[in-house]
């Protein structure tokens, strides 16, 4: 694995002012995903991991420290293409097709659309969405909306993939589906990935490790790795190993 194309987060620090009071989102954070990892980032709400994401997704900077992605500063990797994210709201353009809503980042980043026929289609098929190419968001359930979504993340063929809760909104049986599928996707993409989850189930089933992190201050408390081979099945979720990693993580989530 090889780092420089992967994430670095080098004693990163990030504090706001609200009300008059000092809130200190991020102490002293370092993380290293190297290529082609899959990493989940779990912790309470006001842990960070929000803010974390942010900085590596260029849309803040931190107080101090450092992050890269693929080498390169988080603004200079969005803009040349090489991030990809998806959110919990799939945001998806209303009145474009699936077609045109998975052909966003490139109208953005002003490539050619002609160039990337191919890799639409083969997106399309990916996530499984065929059929649905010229379907409004409207017509498609949470389901297939994520699956878009997720295929639009993809379409600049990113290096680093970023998960904000993507099936957040979904229920728990929808939500086992689509680790499934993701899964997949992810093995055959084969981007460096940052999931950001509340699911202690899903941070397992889909990472290589799993980062927890605890508030006041934002920091990383544990990181725990997953000792499962790939790909991994749905009966997984029932192996006693799985569920005694459930309950290690639920006890560092709480201090212990």
């Amino acid at each position: 694995m090889n780092a420089e194309h992967g994430i670095t987060i080098n004693q990163v620090s990030r504090s706001f002012t609200g009300r008059g009071t000092l809130v200190q989102a991020l102490s002293d954070v370092s993380l290293d995903c190297p290529e082609g990892s899959f990493t989940a980032l779990i912790g309470p709400s006001g842990c960070g991991k929000s803010t974390l994401l942010r900085l590596a997704l260029g849309l803040d900077a931190p107080d101090s420290g450092q992050v890269l992605i693929s080498g390169m500063t988080p603004q200079a990797a969005a803009k040349s293409g090489k991030t990809g994210v998806a959110f919990q709201d799939a945001a998806l353009m209303p009145w474009r097709t699936v077609e045109d809503n998975i052909l966003l980042p490139l109208d953005v980043l002003g490539r050619k659309r002609s160039a990337y026929h191919d890799e639409v289609a083969k997106l399309v098929k990916l996530v499984g969405l065929d059929g649905f190419e010229k379907a409004l968001p409207g017509e498609l359930s949470g389901g297939m909306r994520q699956r878009a979504a997720i295929a639009r993340a993809l379409v600049t063929r990113p290096e680093i993939l970023f998960l904000d809760e993507p099936f957040g909104a979904l229920d728990q049986i929808l939500r086992r589906q689509m680790n499934v599928e993701l899964q997949r996707i992810w093995m055959e993409s084969n981007a460096t990935t940052l999931l950001v989850t509340h699911g202690i189930d899903e941070a397992i089933f889909l990472a290589d490790r799993v980062v927890v992190m605890q508030s006041k201050p934002g920091r990383i408390s544990r990181i725990i790795d997953v000792p499962f081979d790939r790909p991994r099945t749905p009966d997984l979720f029932a192996h006693p190993t799985f569920h005694a990693l459930e309950k290690e993580i639920a006890e560092a989530l709480d201090g212990h």
